[in-house]
Protein backbone atom coordinates (compact mmCIF):
# COMPACT_ATOMS: atom_id res chain seq x y z
CA UNK A 1 0.00 0.00 0.00
CA UNK A 2 1.31 3.10 -1.22
CA UNK A 3 1.94 6.34 1.83
CA UNK A 4 -0.94 7.91 0.16
CA UNK A 5 -3.35 5.47 0.57
CA UNK A 6 -2.04 5.03 4.45
CA UNK A 7 -2.16 8.76 5.19
CA UNK A 8 -4.66 10.08 2.56
CA UNK A 9 -4.52 13.46 4.82
CA UNK A 10 -0.68 13.94 4.16
CA UNK A 11 -0.26 17.40 1.88
CA UNK A 12 -3.08 18.72 4.40
CA UNK A 13 -1.10 18.32 7.31
CA UNK A 14 1.80 19.57 5.63
CA UNK A 15 0.21 22.76 4.26
CA UNK A 16 -1.68 23.31 7.65
CA UNK A 17 1.43 23.01 9.96
CA UNK A 18 4.51 24.12 7.36
CA UNK A 19 5.86 26.89 9.84
CA UNK A 20 6.33 24.07 12.25
CA UNK A 21 8.60 21.63 9.77
CA UNK A 22 10.05 24.80 8.60
CA UNK A 23 10.78 25.75 11.83
CA UNK A 24 11.27 29.45 12.84
CA UNK A 25 14.14 31.90 11.51
CA UNK A 26 15.72 31.55 14.88
CA UNK A 27 15.98 27.84 14.66
CA UNK A 28 16.98 27.50 10.99
CA UNK A 29 19.97 30.40 11.03
CA UNK A 30 20.66 30.30 14.68
CA UNK A 31 23.80 27.53 13.66
CA UNK A 32 25.02 29.49 10.77
CA UNK A 33 25.39 33.00 13.33
CA UNK A 34 26.77 31.04 15.94
CA UNK A 35 29.66 29.11 13.02
CA UNK A 36 30.02 32.88 11.42
CA UNK A 37 30.83 34.08 15.02
CA UNK A 38 33.39 31.62 16.21
CA UNK A 39 35.21 32.23 12.65
CA UNK A 40 35.23 35.54 13.09
CA UNK A 41 36.69 35.15 16.27
CA UNK A 42 39.01 32.66 15.55
CA UNK A 43 40.16 34.81 12.66
CA UNK A 44 40.46 37.89 15.05
CA UNK A 45 42.96 35.73 17.77
CA UNK A 46 45.27 34.97 14.35
CA UNK A 47 45.36 37.98 13.00
CA UNK A 48 45.84 39.46 16.96
CA UNK A 49 48.64 37.17 17.65
CA UNK A 50 50.45 37.44 14.52
CA UNK A 51 49.92 33.77 13.14
CA UNK A 52 52.58 33.29 10.80
CA UNK A 53 52.77 30.34 8.07
CA UNK A 54 56.34 31.05 7.01
CA UNK A 55 57.09 31.68 10.54
CA UNK A 56 56.15 28.34 11.50
CA UNK A 57 57.30 26.83 8.51
CA UNK A 58 61.21 28.04 9.34
CA UNK A 59 60.54 27.35 13.07
CA UNK A 60 60.01 23.83 12.19
CA UNK A 61 63.44 23.72 10.28
CA UNK A 62 64.84 25.17 13.28
CA UNK A 63 63.02 22.50 15.55
CA UNK A 64 64.55 19.85 12.91
CA UNK A 65 68.41 21.34 13.82
CA UNK A 66 67.67 20.94 17.45
CA UNK A 67 66.47 17.45 17.16
CA UNK A 68 69.32 16.75 15.40
CA UNK A 69 71.35 17.94 18.44
CA UNK A 70 70.13 15.82 20.50
CA UNK A 71 70.98 12.21 19.48
CA UNK A 72 72.91 10.99 21.02
CA UNK A 73 71.34 12.09 24.49
CA UNK A 74 74.29 12.15 27.25
CA UNK A 75 74.04 12.72 30.94
CA UNK A 76 77.70 14.65 30.95
CA UNK A 77 79.31 14.50 34.04
CA UNK A 78 76.27 15.19 36.20
CA UNK A 79 74.52 11.81 35.81
CA UNK A 80 74.61 11.24 39.96
CA UNK A 81 73.55 14.86 40.12
CA UNK A 82 70.60 14.64 37.37
CA UNK A 83 69.44 10.99 39.90
CA UNK A 84 69.40 12.93 42.85
CA UNK A 85 67.45 16.14 41.16
CA UNK A 86 65.12 13.48 39.89
CA UNK A 87 64.38 11.70 43.07
CA UNK A 88 64.01 15.60 44.78
CA UNK A 89 61.09 15.85 41.52
CA UNK A 90 59.45 12.70 42.60
CA UNK A 91 59.73 13.32 46.54
CA UNK A 92 58.01 17.05 45.98
CA UNK A 93 55.35 15.52 43.95
CA UNK A 94 54.65 12.71 46.63
CA UNK A 95 54.94 15.04 49.47
CA UNK A 96 52.81 17.84 47.84
CA UNK A 97 50.05 15.25 46.87
CA UNK A 98 49.64 13.61 50.16
CA UNK A 99 49.62 17.03 52.18
CA UNK A 100 47.18 17.90 49.86
CA UNK A 101 44.69 14.74 49.81
CA UNK A 102 44.93 14.55 53.92
CA UNK A 103 44.13 17.95 53.87
CA UNK A 104 41.59 18.04 51.18
CA UNK A 105 39.25 14.73 52.56
CA UNK A 106 37.38 16.85 55.30
CA UNK A 107 37.37 19.80 52.85
CA UNK A 108 35.42 17.34 50.30
CA UNK A 109 33.19 16.06 53.24
CA UNK A 110 32.06 19.77 54.07
CA UNK A 111 31.42 20.29 50.33
CA UNK A 112 28.93 17.19 49.72
CA UNK A 113 25.60 17.65 49.77
CA UNK A 114 24.81 14.62 52.00
CA UNK A 115 27.82 15.04 54.56
CA UNK A 116 28.03 18.83 55.31
CA UNK A 117 27.01 20.51 58.64
CA UNK A 118 24.68 23.12 56.30
CA UNK A 119 24.47 24.39 53.04
CA UNK A 120 26.18 27.42 54.08
CA UNK A 121 29.31 25.86 55.19
CA UNK A 122 28.85 23.68 51.42
CA UNK A 123 28.81 26.89 49.29
CA UNK A 124 31.97 28.49 51.15
CA UNK A 125 34.00 25.34 50.73
CA UNK A 126 33.03 24.78 47.01
CA UNK A 127 33.90 28.64 46.24
CA UNK A 128 36.82 28.35 48.38
CA UNK A 129 38.62 25.25 46.35
CA UNK A 130 37.22 27.18 43.03
CA UNK A 131 39.19 30.02 43.89
CA UNK A 132 42.52 28.31 45.19
CA UNK A 133 42.04 25.70 41.70
CA UNK A 134 41.90 29.01 39.60
CA UNK A 135 45.08 29.79 40.33
CA UNK A 136 48.36 27.27 38.13
CA UNK A 137 50.39 25.54 39.97
CA UNK A 138 53.31 27.70 38.52
CA UNK A 139 52.03 30.85 40.07
CA UNK A 140 51.84 29.52 43.65
CA UNK A 141 55.45 28.32 43.10
CA UNK A 142 56.63 31.84 42.58
CA UNK A 143 54.38 32.97 45.78
CA UNK A 144 55.42 30.11 47.60
CA UNK A 145 59.40 30.91 46.43
CA UNK A 146 58.58 34.68 47.28
CA UNK A 147 57.51 33.61 50.99
CA UNK A 148 59.32 30.70 52.03
CA UNK A 149 62.63 31.24 49.55
CA UNK A 150 63.95 28.87 46.67
CA UNK A 151 64.23 25.48 46.88
CA UNK A 152 61.87 22.02 47.15
CA UNK A 153 59.86 23.20 50.24
CA UNK A 154 58.18 25.57 48.02
CA UNK A 155 57.51 23.57 45.43
CA UNK A 156 56.03 21.30 47.93
CA UNK A 157 53.86 23.85 49.34
CA UNK A 158 53.20 24.73 45.47
CA UNK A 159 51.69 21.10 44.60
CA UNK A 160 50.01 21.17 48.01
CA UNK A 161 48.00 24.10 47.35
CA UNK A 162 47.03 23.87 44.08
CA UNK A 163 45.67 20.18 44.79
CA UNK A 164 43.86 21.30 47.45
CA UNK A 165 41.19 23.20 45.13
CA UNK A 166 41.05 20.31 42.93
CA UNK A 167 40.86 17.39 45.37
CA UNK A 168 38.14 18.82 47.53
CA UNK A 169 35.67 18.88 44.39
CA UNK A 170 36.63 15.45 43.08
CA UNK A 171 36.17 14.04 47.24
CA UNK A 172 33.31 16.36 46.96
CA UNK A 173 31.60 14.52 43.91
CA UNK A 174 32.50 11.36 44.66
CA UNK A 175 31.08 11.52 48.09
CA UNK A 176 27.62 12.83 46.82
CA UNK A 177 27.49 9.79 44.48
CA UNK A 178 28.14 7.06 46.78
CA UNK A 179 25.19 4.55 47.41
CA UNK A 180 22.61 6.06 49.83
CA UNK A 181 21.29 2.79 51.52
CA UNK A 182 24.75 2.05 53.28
CA UNK A 183 24.21 5.62 55.13
CA UNK A 184 20.51 4.43 55.63
CA UNK A 185 21.17 0.88 56.78
CA UNK A 186 23.83 2.94 59.19
CA UNK A 187 21.14 5.48 60.42
CA UNK A 188 18.33 3.48 60.79
CA UNK A 189 20.34 0.71 63.07
CA UNK A 190 20.63 4.14 65.82
CA UNK A 191 24.03 5.48 64.63
CA UNK A 192 25.17 9.04 64.91
CA UNK A 193 26.09 11.11 61.87
CA UNK A 194 29.37 10.91 62.42
CA UNK A 195 28.76 7.32 62.99
CA UNK A 196 26.99 7.26 59.20
CA UNK A 197 29.53 9.00 57.78
CA UNK A 198 32.79 7.19 59.24
CA UNK A 199 30.73 3.28 58.32
CA UNK A 200 27.84 4.05 55.63
CA UNK A 201 30.04 6.61 53.67
CA UNK A 202 33.97 6.70 53.59
CA UNK A 203 33.60 2.66 52.90
CA UNK A 204 32.34 3.23 49.82
CA UNK A 205 34.26 6.09 48.42
CA UNK A 206 37.93 5.44 50.22
CA UNK A 207 39.14 3.38 46.75
CA UNK A 208 37.58 6.16 44.42
CA UNK A 209 39.28 8.71 46.58
CA UNK A 210 42.43 7.03 46.56
CA UNK A 211 42.86 6.27 42.83
CA UNK A 212 42.49 9.94 41.84
CA UNK A 213 45.09 10.52 44.69
CA UNK A 214 47.05 8.16 42.55
CA UNK A 215 46.66 9.86 39.58
CA UNK A 216 47.59 13.28 40.29
CA UNK A 217 50.53 12.17 42.11
CA UNK A 218 51.59 10.68 38.06
CA UNK A 219 50.42 14.27 37.25
CA UNK A 220 52.29 16.09 39.78
CA UNK A 221 55.68 14.41 38.95
CA UNK A 222 55.50 16.63 35.09
CA UNK A 223 54.20 19.34 37.11
CA UNK A 224 57.32 19.53 39.75
CA UNK A 225 59.88 19.36 36.87
CA UNK A 226 57.28 22.72 35.46
CA UNK A 227 57.85 24.59 38.57
CA UNK A 228 61.96 23.39 39.01
CA UNK A 229 62.36 25.36 36.34
CA UNK A 230 61.26 28.79 38.62
CA UNK A 231 63.25 27.43 41.25
CA UNK A 232 61.30 25.23 43.00
CA UNK A 233 63.41 21.97 43.51
CA UNK A 234 64.06 19.24 41.37
CA UNK A 235 65.49 18.14 37.94
CA UNK A 236 63.79 21.68 36.27
CA UNK A 237 66.56 23.56 37.15
CA UNK A 238 68.88 21.62 35.14
CA UNK A 239 67.40 21.37 32.38
CA UNK A 240 66.07 25.07 32.18
CA UNK A 241 70.30 25.41 32.59
CA UNK A 242 70.59 22.92 29.72
CA UNK A 243 68.60 25.09 27.44
CA UNK A 244 69.93 28.30 28.16
CA UNK A 245 73.54 26.89 27.54
CA UNK A 246 71.96 25.24 24.31
CA UNK A 247 73.80 21.59 25.46
CA UNK A 248 70.98 19.67 23.69
CA UNK A 249 72.48 16.32 23.85
CA UNK A 250 72.09 16.61 28.11
CA UNK A 251 68.34 18.32 27.16
CA UNK A 252 67.16 15.25 25.87
CA UNK A 253 68.86 13.03 28.66
CA UNK A 254 66.84 14.77 31.03
CA UNK A 255 63.70 14.55 29.23
CA UNK A 256 64.08 10.77 28.83
CA UNK A 257 64.39 10.60 32.36
CA UNK A 258 61.47 12.60 32.89
CA UNK A 259 59.61 10.17 30.88
CA UNK A 260 60.82 6.82 31.82
CA UNK A 261 60.18 8.17 35.56
CA UNK A 262 56.36 9.28 34.80
CA UNK A 263 56.20 6.14 32.95
CA UNK A 264 56.69 3.48 35.73
CA UNK A 265 54.52 5.92 37.95
CA UNK A 266 51.92 5.39 35.69
CA UNK A 267 52.11 2.28 35.41
CA UNK A 268 52.73 1.65 39.07
CA UNK A 269 49.70 3.92 40.02
CA UNK A 270 47.72 1.86 37.44
CA UNK A 271 47.70 -1.31 39.10
CA UNK A 272 47.37 0.20 42.26
CA UNK A 273 44.06 1.92 41.12
CA UNK A 274 42.66 -1.56 39.55
CA UNK A 275 43.27 -3.46 42.53
CA UNK A 276 41.39 -0.70 44.97
CA UNK A 277 38.56 -0.11 42.40
CA UNK A 278 38.11 -3.79 42.08
CA UNK A 279 38.53 -4.62 38.06
CA UNK A 280 40.33 -7.47 36.39
CA UNK A 281 41.02 -5.55 33.58
CA UNK A 282 44.19 -5.62 31.76
CA UNK A 283 46.42 -2.23 31.43
CA UNK A 284 48.60 -1.80 29.13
Amino acid sequence: MTPSKLFPNQGETATRHAALIRGSLRERYLPFVVAALIMLVALFALVRLEFSLARLGSGLLHLVTFLGLMVPPSPGPQLLSLLKALSETVAIAFLGTLLAAILSFPLGLLAARNTTVNRAVQFLTRRFSDTIRGVDTLIWALIWINVVGLGPFAGVLAIMTSDIGSFSKLYSEAIEAVDRKGSEGVKSSGGSRLQTIRFGVIPQVMPVLISQTLYYFESNTRSATIIGIVGAGGIGLYLAEMIRTYEWDRVAFIIIMILVTVGLIDFVSSRLRLALVGTKRTVI
